[in-house]
């Protein structure tokens, strides 16, 4: 989900923040006017009219953030972890994308699981599956991509959660998975570290003041944070396409076959910004030349090694689990990119 705990304190009075990556949306064009002007309008122009053509679809993904939040629907997400292992992985891995947590959140909801008993092959498939698709991340990418790749990269992320938990099951009891969690404190540095399993949903939260008040404080935050992050991906997307060869692009991950699929998951890792800003990034590689197949594998590699998430399986989980989760990413990124390129050609 989104992670709106990542502005840093400029230091220009007490208690003042400011965020580095709206600095960055504002210098960038200005820089680009002293070498280039026309691109930097050209940029801007780009830039305002993605957003106008996405502006539906962001008022419609923040608006489902806001109402799970208000609702208090994340308290469903534990009865996933209840019953059988096998249950327990397959409706982890089904609610994982779903899940309307930032960042932050994960790791005290987690902690909690972990500290009652819930099998780490269920908290697996729930780790590998949360980053990569909720429903903001689904409608932008509806928006950009289109309708099939949204739905493809939502059954990649199920079908990623799938395989941790159910690797994770089947060598449970080997050096690996044993013993798995670090002696750490699980307290959400953001504050958010209420218990996951408490309280039940109330749908119609506007006849409450408390959920009316989180409705809009999520709204507003969700609405800026997507803001923030797609129009600097917009900025990026056109300087990009202006200036990045088509044919570098698609020499490198165009064509068929399994390299232009590996390269796309090992390039995503490192070069991911987060889930939102990586699809107008991704349009513009299609653009230029990038397979459908290296498409897919770099938006599931770059969303599960992304950052946050992997920040919030590293704090809890000891090295040699948290090295199994990105072996586990990156082979079904692969294998992601591997079906959608056998798929996309006949939708």
């Amino acid at each position: 989900m989104a992670d709106l705990s990542d502005t840093q304190n400029a230091g220009f009075a007490p208690g003042f923040r400011i965020d580095k990556a709206w600095i960055v949306i504002v210098a960038l064009p200005v820089l680009l006017a002293f070498f280039d002007l026309q691109q930097a309008r050209d940029s801007i122009v780009f830039a305002a009219k993605a957003m106008t053509q996405t502006g539906v679809f962001i008022v419609i993904a923040i608006s489902a953030i806001a109402y799970l939040k208000a609702t208090g629907a994340e308290t469903l997400l534990a009865k996933a972890f209840e019953g059988r292992e096998t249950r327990m992985i397959v409706l982890a891995a089904l609610l994982g994308g779903l899940s309307p947590f930032c960042s932050c959140e994960v790791i005290p909801f987690i902690a909690a699981l972990l500290a009652v008993g819930a099998p780490l092959s269920a908290v697996m498939a729930f780790w590998l599956s949360s980053p990569l698709m909720d429903p903001a991340m689904f409608f932008i990418t509806v928006g950009t991509l289109g309708l099939p790749f949204a739905i493809a990269k939502t059954a990649s992320a199920v079908g990623l959660g799938l395989l941790g938990g159910f690797v994770t099951r089947a060598f449970a009891s080997s050096a690996v998975f044993a013993d798995p969690l670090r002696q750490v404190a699980t307290k959400s540095a953001c504050g958010c570290g209420t218990n996951p399993f408490s309280g039940v949903p109330q749908w119609a939260f506007w006849t409450e003041g408390e959920r009316r008040t989180v409705f809009r404080k999520t709204f507003v935050e969700n609405a800026l944070f997507l803001a923030k992050w797609l129009m600097l991906a917009y900025l990026i997307e056109s300087l990009m396409l202006a200036y990045v060869p088509a044919e570098m692009i698609a020499n490198l991950l165009g064509g068929d076959g399994f390299k232009p699929i590996f390269l796309g998951a090992i390039i995503g890792a490192p070069a991911y910004l987060n889930g939102y800003a990586a699809v107008p990034l991704v349009d513009a590689l299609l653009q230029q030349g990038m397979s459908n197949g290296a498409a897919m594998s770099f938006v599931i590699a770059g969303g599960v090694s992304s950052i946050p998430a992997a920040i919030a399986v590293w704090a809890l989980v000891k090295p040699r689990v948290f090295y199994a989760y990105l072996a586990i990413a990156m082979a079904g990124a692969v294998l992601a990119g591997l079906s959608w390129t056998t798929i996309a050609p006949v939708i």
